[in-house]
């Protein structure tokens, strides 16, 4: 298990925006956390009040947002425009070229949000969007799968070999995940703290497992998290 502590994240505090990066970002450069497989980017922000990014362009590559606290208003040029809440996922994948401005809906509270990019399988293809809202039960001492390639589940369909979990674990609750031969995992814990196969993790620590087998989460602290199971390359 390779385990990534919150402390050793990239930080930038703007001011409007507080964010931390497990894999290099923007001015922040790790050479031994570039990526992990194809997940390329987890971001855990905190926005202020009324904030936000304005218009900016992506290409190439799938972006998922998890919000974890407040409201996030999303704009882009395909036509788009929602607000996206607890327990919604928002998906865009940006292909060809898109634009998009992300802001904090709230005139009054923070939005804390993750915001993950993987890249595609295929370059150039045309850009796509959705959002969905997944039952906070299908989530409580379980991973709930809210991003596959082929929609299992009725999942968010993303153009890579790779699959989002979404979990809550209060203390004691535990769950087991049989990763596949080949494949990888990065977990991400947003807040509270869980056991990943005996080891701690608090808030913003990360794990990435490969050739794991049965991985055990239990949760230590009124935890939630996300994890990726992804091909190896």
């Amino acid at each position: 298990m390779q385990i990534r502590r919150s402390n050793e994240r990239g930080h930038a505090n703007h001011g409007w925006l507080n964010a931390f990066h497990t894999f290099s970002f923007a001015d922040f450069y790790d050479a031994e956390y570039v990526q992990f497989e194809t997940l390329r980017v987890i971001n855990q922000d905190t926005i202020e009040p009324a904030m936000g990014f304005g218009t900016h362009g992506h290409k190439d590559m799938e972006i998922v947002t998890y919000v974890l606290d407040g409201v996030l208003e999303h704009e882009d040029s395909m036509g788009n425009g929602s607000q996206i809440r607890p327990g919604e996922v928002q998906y865009m994948s940006a292909g060809s070229g898109v634009t998009h401005s992300e802001f904090n809906g709230s005139k009054s509270e923070k939005a804390h949000l993750l915001q993950m990019w993987v890249h595609p399988a295929e370059r150039s293809t045309t850009p796509r969007y959705d959002q969905k809202m997944f039952p906070i039960e299908g989530r409580r001492g379980q991973l709930q799968l809210v991003v596959s390639p082929d929609g299992q589940g009725e999942s968010i369909e993303i153009g890579q070999d790779a699959r989002l979990y979404t979990g809550l674990f209060t203390d004691g609750e535990s769950t087991s995940y049989e990763l596949p031969a080949k494949r990888s995992a990065w977990i991400h814990v947003a807040r509270g703290s869980v056991r990943v196969n005996g080891e701690d993790l608090g808030p913003g620590d990360g794990a990435g497992l490969r050739d794991a087998g049965p991985i055990t989460i239990e949760g230590v602290h009124d935890a939630e998290l996300v994890m990726w199971d992804l091909a190896k390359i």
